[in-house]
């Protein structure tokens, strides 16, 4: 398969695996702490990840470790923690939705910061989608009230470390492999996570049914979510623009409402439109 059409398959395999984390990311948050399952994901996909691509590790240089430290800080260690916090006060679809703003966020930090250039259809593409997702928010900001919206800062800024993630990927480690770039990454965060779990009063819950579902359902997470879903997307990134990959947070809310709806998170009208609006952003953000 051509790259052009294999990039569209990546995009739509990883909205539906990260579209499916945040009704995972709740369930997991009916046993576990927000502390805790951040360092259960992150152990589960290291552990996967060093057991699949330990010898790719050999393939990365020395002077390149530093890449290799900062993507995982801002591609995961940050956010992985920073979501599950903000999802004990908003509901997963709200969390996916303010996630969308990651595109506007890449352009914006490559721009300034990494010197990329952007074509004008893409930022056409991502102004459109942030259309959608404002659409997305305001409505459903009016039917749960009773939601803490100050904790969507925290999805904010998550998104604002995946923009300096991606950017730092496409300019500094796009000639790696995507399974060294990722396992790399877990290597780096695996006892970091683990001080912070044992530290978070997790083995002393352990035996709890309700904890034990709870680590089922993060395991998952890590392994699909988080191990596989970052090798995915770091092909992803090499493969397209910074732009196209990040795209992906367009979709992501489309799967997690589904996943709402069968848990109860109703869907208005509006919110579908605005669904529709962002996939048309998607189409025009990655349109040559």
């Amino acid at each position: 398969m051509e790259s052009k059409q294999l990039k569209w398959v990546y995009l739509v395999v990883l909205a539906l695996v990260w579209g499916s984390s945040f009704i995972l990311i709740k369930k997991g948050l009916i046993g576990l702490t927000a502390l805790q399952l951040g360092s259960l994901r992150i152990i589960f996909a290291a552990v996967f990840l060093v057991l699949i691509g330990f010898k790719s590790l050999s393939k990365i240089p020395a002077f390149k470790w530093k890449y290799i430290a900062l993507t995982s800080l801002f591609g995961t260690f940050i956010p992985a923690y920073l979501f599950a916090i903000a999802q004990t006060e908003i509901d997963s679809s709200v969390s996916s939705i303010l996630n969308s703003l990651t595109p506007l966020n890449t352009l914006i930090l490559g721009a300034l910061v990494f010197g990329l250039q952007f074509k004008r259809n893409q930022i056409f593409g991502i102004l459109i989608g942030l259309i959608g997702s404002a659409l997305l928010i305001l409505n459903g900001a009016i039917h749960h009230p009773e939601q803490n919206y100050y904790y969507s800062i925290l999805v904010l800024i998550a998104s604002i470390c995946y923009a300096v993630n991606v950017n730092l990927i496409k300019k500094y480690l796009h000639d790696l492999s995507p399974l060294s770039i990722t396992t790399g990454n877990f290597m780096v965060l695996f006892f970091p996570a683990f001080i912070i779990l044992f530290f978070s009063g997790f083995f002393e819950v352990v035996h709890d049914v309700k904890v034990q579902e709870s680590v089922l359902f993060i395991m998952i997470l890590g392994v699909i979510g988080t191990g596989i879903a970052n090798i995915l997307f770091f092909k992803l990134i090499q493969m397209s623009s910074t732009v196209f990959a990040t795209s992906v947070t367009y979709l992501i809310p489309v799967v997690a409402f589904c996943w709402g709806l069968l848990d109860n998170e109703m869907l208005t009208p509006v919110q579908f439109f605005g669904a529709f609006i962002v996939l048309i952003g998607v189409y025009l953000s990655a349109k040559k």
